[in-house]
């Protein structure tokens, strides 16, 4: 399936440097740093060169890639001082909108460009266009809180009708029949969704439309189309309702799946249902097929498969950049702060936040293709 983007542009109206790319965390959040001005770095990320790097960087985007972006920018600035750091996680919709309007060095998406966006980013990458650079990869997970239950089973026809407004009670026969053994209480089910355009809502009903169209009958996109439900803004604010809400679910980055809030394991139709872990999502991702072309590495990811082990709902976040005409002013800061993220350092760190990093033979291209950036 194609993953979809919206809007590009590769200027930077920030100065010079280098701003955050993946992390999975809150919509509309700033992250600014400084670091030192050495190609030395800080403890944990001593290979990172700084180049001529230095000035401010603004970029905007993708809300699952923040978590990692606050960690890679706390790296990269520790070691190139003079550098000033902004990544706005507004959301994947808003990533590309302020690339296509010049008000960023880059974006962050977890769609990769459309046709009609990749046109639209030859206007601002004088001699070039927007290409997509898949940087970080990870589980979307279904997260719930129903007291008494532990480890919830749903397959994709479930999920679409809980979220489609059809299923609405937490006992329904549905559910139980995917859960045998489990207490199911007689509770009313609280669906959440995202109320900003979302890459996390595109990768989420991408999932549905592949293994439930009969049960999810929508075109799919950024922006969210069922009808019912409430709705939140960004990873950090759906999260945050399922956690107090009883009887809620809602859809997340893994990061956010935590501290009273349980995941969905999912029945594919595989041996086991398959739970939401970074090393699952890699499965996902390593079965993925390239479908852009030249420097353009957009991936088409099998959200039907039934591998043993891999995870079905899972995204890749592209760091959105042009491949010719960058601003002069903020190239040697974005492929600097690119480079390291895509670096094996770079990579590490998504492990340590409960992403997952891209497989070899895919960041290898990407390091290569960040090198030629003009």
């Amino acid at each position: 399936m194609k993953l979809q983007r919206k809007n590009r542009r590769a200027l930077a109206l920030g100065a010079l440097a280098v701003s955050g790319a993946l992390a999975l965390t809150a919509c509309g959040s700033d992250d600014t740093g400084t670091g030192g001005g050495d190609s030395s770095a800080g403890a944990g990320a001593g290979n990172i060169k700084c180049d001529d790097a230095q000035g401010q960087l603004l970029a905007d985007g993708s809300s699952a890639q923040k978590n990692a972006i606050d960690a890679w920018v706390k790296q990269f600035t520790a070691a190139c001082k003079g550098v000033q750091i902004n990544y706005k996680g507004g959301g994947s919709g808003a990533g590309v909108t302020a690339f296509t309007q010049g008000q960023v060095a880059f974006a962050g998406s977890d769609s990769a460009l459309d046709e009609e966006e990749i046109t639209a980013s030859k206007k601002i990458c004088s001699g070039g266009q927007g290409i997509d650079l898949p940087m970080v990869g990870g589980p979307i997970a279904v997260g719930y809180n129903v007291p008494g239950v532990d480890n919830l089973v749903l397959d994709a026809p479930t999920l679409a009708k809980i979220f489609n407004d059809k299923i609405k009670n937490w006992n329904d026969p549905a559910i139980a029949k995917l859960n045998p053994d489990a207490k199911l209480p007689d509770l009313k089910i609280q669906a959440f969704h995202r109320s900003d355009e979302s890459g996390t809502t595109d990768n989420f009903t991408k999932y549905l439309i592949a293994t439930a169209k009969s049960e999810w009958p929508y075109e799919g996109g950024k922006a969210w189309e069922a009808k019912g439900g409430q709705s939140a803004a960004g990873s950090s604010g759906v999260a945050q309702q399922v956690k107090q809400t009883s009887g809620a679910i809602s859809y997340m980055e893994l990061s956010y799946a935590k501290d009273g809030i349980s995941a969905v394991k999912i029945d594919t139709g595989a041996d086991a249902p398959v739970e939401a872990t970074t090393a699952n999502a890699s499965k996902m991702i390593a079965a993925a097929k390239r479908v852009g072309t030249g420097k353009d590495m957009a991936l088409e990811l099998d959200y039907a498969t039934k591998v043993a082990g891999a995870y079905p709902i899972t995204l890749v976040t592209y760091e959105i950049v042009c491949d010719k005409g960058n601003k002069s002013e903020t190239l040697p800061g974005t492929k600097a702060f690119l480079r390291y993220i895509a670096s094996e350092d770079g990579q590490k760190i998504l492990e340590q936040n409960d992403y997952a990093p891209m497989p070899e033979e895919i960041i290898s291209e990407v390091r290569t293709t960040i090198d030629g950036l003009s």
